[in-house]
């Protein structure tokens, strides 16, 4: 079978109804793999709160030190080891096998690997200090940790966003200025065309991993910059990197980024607020005795992560707003609707895109229009 859709896939001939048919077979199995990765998330949690595998884990840490924070870390470290080992299977099917029955990637199994070793490693970097400030709040301030927390991931939020473009990413990918002079001169006379002055634009190495073409704009304050992976500056014409970049300049000239962020903000603190309210009135159903209980915490980041489940609609629901924005602002200043259809329907094609997803699914899971839609939004644009 896999052999069939590869030969489907390395077709130069491959009609539409089959192209869509592998993309709506490509896009029901990632659902599927996601909701079933999401699912045995929530079960580790709720084994560990229920089974009394959480007290047990506590006692264990202790036995290695009589400080709470380390026997915190020890304790995350032990359900950390047990989530990954379980949940390894499906993850590496999803990010590899998948992508290579489909054709989608250019990573070796060596390159996986240290990809999610880089991962690993940046994660504990950063996680093992956002840890212990978190619990630190939790053992400080009382009934009014909520507060704190929000204040500290906000500021945490716009650090990251700070220094992701200049010294995190870079981790992962090699980023180089923009190099083709003729395609540099379009994109400078489209800045100078909408008075737009931005930090950079610059291409990075996506195809050591995948086949999928993006770019994006990323980054706050001096690090904002325009990325164009190198998969669509080799695979689309002048015209239509044109129209990919005008879009990316929508959302820098919208502050999108920052109207994001203020909108995650906001959820973040009601979010803390109503999880602080149950978590402090349930920890007597499960046996434990204060919010800062070492084994109570994965009942703390079980209602967080439920909270975040249930709020990602609406932040998509805005995430599309951005998007519509975003294609108006590329038709309105490339006045060229025959290049922004050919490089959205290079890019579904190229990312195996399903055109036309069910509408549940795209109003609970996309950040994205669909490419149906924003072709039709396209060509009946009014110039």
């Amino acid at each position: 079978m896999e052999d069939v859709i590869r030969e489907d896939l390395n077709s130069k001939k491959t009609d539409s109804p089959d192209k869509s048919r592998l993309a709506k077979k490509y896009s029901r199995t990632h659902q599927i793999l996601s909701l079933a990765e999401t699912i045995l998330f929530f079960a580790v949690i709720l084994i560990f709160l229920f089974s009394g595998l959480s007290k047990k884990a506590e006692d264990f840490a202790y036995t290695f030190t009589s400080g709470s924070y380390t026997a915190m870390l020890i304790f995350f470290a032990v359900i950390g080891i047990a989530e990954s080992v379980i949940s390894f299977p499906l993850g590496f099917y999803s990010d590899y096998i998948l992508e290579h029955k489909y054709n989608l990637s250019n990573q070796t199994l060596a390159g996986y690997f240290l990809e999610k070793l880089k991962g690993l490693t940046l994660g504990l970097v950063i996680g093992i200090p956002v840890m212990l400030a978190f619990f630190f709040i939790l053992k400080t301030y009382g009934d009014y940790w909520w507060f704190a927390a929000g204040l500290f991931m906000f500021t945490f939020s716009v650090i990251i966003g700070r220094l992701a473009p200049t010294l995190i990413m870079p981790l992962f990918y090699k980023f180089i200025p923009l190099e083709n002079e003729t395609l540099k001169e379009r994109i400078l006379a489209l800045c100078n065309k909408t008075g737009i002055k931005i930090q950079g634009v610059f291409t990075f190495n996506m195809s050591k991993n995948t086949k999928k073409a993006n770019a994006a704009f990323t980054g706050i304050g001096k690090s904002k910059r325009i990325i164009i992976g190198d998969t669509l500056i080799n695979n689309f014409s002048e015209k239509e990197i044109e129209s990919v970049f005008a879009h990316e300049m929508g959302h820098y000239t919208m502050k999108h980024i920052l109207k994001l962020m203020t909108v995650s903000t906001v959820l973040t603190f009601a979010g803390l607020f109503l999880t602080a309210k149950l978590y402090e009135s349930s920890l007597g159903y499960f046996g434990f005795e204060s919010i800062s209980q070492i084994a109570a915490l994965p009942l703390l980041f079980l209602y967080l992560s439920i909270y975040g489940l249930v709020t990602a609609p609406v932040k998509n629901i805005i995430s599309r707003k951005f998007e519509r924005e975003a294609d108006t602002f590329a038709l309105d200043t490339t006045k060229d609707k025959e290049s922004f259809v050919s490089a959205m329907e290079k890019l579904a094609d190229q990312n195996l895109s399903d055109k036309t997803p069910n509408k549940i699914i795209e109003f609970l899971f996309h950040s994205h229009p669909s490419i149906e839609k924003r072709i039709r939004f396209a060509k009946n644009f009014p110039l």
